[in-house]
């Protein structure tokens, strides 16, 4: 089985993307190889534990690749957090800022019961705002937040520190 240097090997870095000064983390190469695909999904499904999951939730938009796969895995429901106006359903939504700009994400209101055992994943930390405002909706509807995990963390950034949860997982920091 690939490790996580083997992911770290394959994802590039892009500078200046989607505007100047950001160093984009490229994952497509990652999920353009079964391979290392499957690495990635069987890695974050780890970072459950033993938990019994009930819901994967994943985030807009990256975040629903591999938060589905890992649903799959674990054979729990994938839930998405989307950003607004883009779920049919009555939603629950936060504001938050990200590193180059503002947004507001949803969560449909009926998608987690109280105290469903809850993974939320997504690719990539970098100032945790859309983390932050994905827990906080999860915390509104009464969630049990196992565990957050990331494929990839830009620690610098210091977005753990905008997330209050005592579980954080990265696979690959930087």
């Amino acid at each position: 089985m690939p490790t996580a240097a083997d992911l770290d090997a394959a994802i590039r870095d892009v500078p200046d993307f989607p505007k100047p000064g950001i160093l984009f983390k490229d994952i497509t190469p990652v999920l353009g190889d079964a391979t290392l695909f499957k690495a990635s999904l069987d890695l974050l499904a780890e970072t459950a534990g033993e938990h019994q999951i009930d819901k994967v939730v994943g985030i807009d938009a990256r975040g629903f690749i591999f938060a589905a796969g890992v649903a799959q895995l674990l054979g729990a429901g994938f839930v998405p957090v989307r950003k607004k106006g883009k779920l049919p359903w009555t939603t629950h939504e936060m504001a938050y800022t990200l590193e180059y700009g503002e947004s507001i994400v949803e969560i449909h209101a009926d998608a987690v019961k109280p105290g469903e055992k809850i993974l939320l994943v997504d690719d990539l930390l970098a100032t945790g705002g859309t983390a932050a405002a994905s827990i906080k909706l999860l915390k509104a509807l009464d969630a049990d937040i196992v565990a957050v995990s990331f494929l990839i963390e830009l620690a610098s950034l210091k977005g753990r520190d905008a997330l209050v949860h005592p579980h954080i997982n990265a696979i690959l920091t930087y």
